[in-house]
């Protein structure tokens, strides 16, 4: 099978923006006396949306529902400015973006981050002008780890998973791309997310019988 699109994660992917996400959120929430340990942000936060992530603070810890708007809210802020001062442009990237594309890959992100934090990050790297579109959380009902992102970029670009490679960091997300069918490239980090990787990931694909 011969792969055409790649579908990209962005937050560990794309942008390193885990320990933005961290910092902003942490910030909205202390102004209501909560914290989210390290720990607890890579091994049961990581990777899911704000709104999941207040969701399991109710259950856990009590964390009132009618707080979730205005904390969501302030994380977004607290986010964009954040993004604003550190967000900067990637060589590694924006090769790797500018090959796949003038190979004739078809190119999309698929972020559980808000449209406007996918929006920003994408045009203050530089990254946004090589992809022919990008999904947030607000384009979907369900959020990773469900597959809906995944199997609504698919049919937008009106091709079956097994055309489809997907590049993800996290346990959601990667729990995400195995439930669209689509084949899957794991990174540890944004450096892994070259075209060297991309490109012998696909091969080693289109290589199988």
């Amino acid at each position: 099978m011969t792969i055409k699109a790649i579908l990209f994660d962005m937050d560990g992917v794309l942008i390193e923006a885990k320990e933005w996400h961290y910092e902003a959120l942490n910030k909205a929430l202390g102004l209501f006396g909560i914290f989210i340990s390290r720990f607890d942000h890579i091994k049961k936060f990581d990777g899911l949306s704000t709104r999941s992530k207040l969701e399991i603070l109710t259950l856990e810890r009590g964390l009132p529902h009618k707080l979730h708007e205005f904390i969501n809210e302030m994380k977004q802020l607290y986010t964009m400015d954040i993004v604003l001062t550190q967000c900067k442009r990637s060589f590694v990237h924006e090769f790797a973006l500018l090959s796949l594309k003038s190979m004739g890959y078809k190119l999309a992100v698929c972020s559980n981050s808000v449209r406007n934090s996918v929006k920003v990050m994408m045009e203050k790297s530089g990254l946004d002008k090589y992809f022919d579109f990008m999904l947030s959380n607000n384009d979907v009902s369900s959020s990773k780890p469900d597959p809906e992102i995944y199997i609504k970029a698919m049919k937008r670009f009106d091709l079956l998973p097994e055309e489809c490679l997907i590049i993800e960091d996290n346990k959601n997300g990667i729990e995400a791309a195995l439930a669209s069918g689509g084949h899957l490239l794991i990174v540890k980090e944004v450096a892994d997310t070259n075209l060297e990787n991309i490109l012998s990931t696909v091969k080693e694909i289109e290589s199988k019988p």
